[in-house]
């Protein structure tokens, strides 16, 4: 059976957004003098959202401290205002998802981006490609609690049965076994096949297309 309802990641799935990351995350570190960090270490950071991107980027023992809010409010700042900067999507991305839409599938983002942010580039990116977009709120948990996905399956009326997951990484696996769905990980974002395979992966999509041929 095929899939009806797609649901994807965002960063490191659909766009990469990992040089304006890392490009806020040391301007943050240097504005309040922490050591920079290299451009793999931020990739091994993101996944569970900007607090904990920074949190582990700042020196051990400061994401505890008072002055943490002002490292991470020094970063969103930036990010809100250089996020486009480099970021872009993946070769392919667009006319996976123009190839969906033209069979008639529904396309959704969740995000651990904040939700403006997360709205922001789907809009500027993809257009109506996007029918659903969900980022960090106060109202809805964090991936990869399943209260992202089940919000856009709820907001689509999907099918559960018919849908699928789509990301790049460990959280991302876990989010779709915490909401029952199947997973599909990509090779071309923030982390290795050899990495996913140990995080439980079992169906891998090398190039964008590949996404379209994987069914129940």
């Amino acid at each position: 059976m095929k899939y009806q309802t797609y649901i994807f990641d965002l960063d490191g799935t659909l766009l990469n957004t990992l040089t304006d990351l890392a490009a806020s995350c040391n301007y943050a570190l240097r504005a309040h003098d922490m050591p920079e960090r290299s451009l793999d270490e931020v990739r091994m950071f993101v996944g569970n959202g900007v607090r904990k991107l920074m949190e582990r980027a700042v020196p051990s023992g400061v994401a505890q401290q008072p002055a943490f809010d002002d490292v991470l409010n020094t970063f969103r700042e930036h990010y809100l205002a250089h996020g486009l900067d480099h970021t872009a999507p993946y070769p392919g991305i667009p006319e996976l998802l123009r190839e969906l839409k033209q069979r008639g599938c529904q396309v959704a983002v969740v995000s651990n981006k904040f939700h403006a942010a997360t709205q922001e580039l789907c809009a500027h990116f993809f257009g109506s490609l996007i029918d659903v977009a969900v980022g960090e709120s106060p109202q809805v948990r964090k991936k990869p609690a399943p209260d992202m996905v089940l919000k856009a399956i709820h907001e689509l009326h999907a099918d559960p049965l018919r849908s699928v997951y789509i990301g790049d990484s460990d959280v991302d696996i876990s989010t779709a076994k915490a909401c029952q769905l199947p997973c599909i990980s990509v090779l071309w974002g923030f982390r290795d096949q050899d990495f996913l395979t140990q995080s439980g992966a079992t169906h891998f999509a090398r190039v964008p297309k590949d996404i379209l041929n994987i069914e129940h």
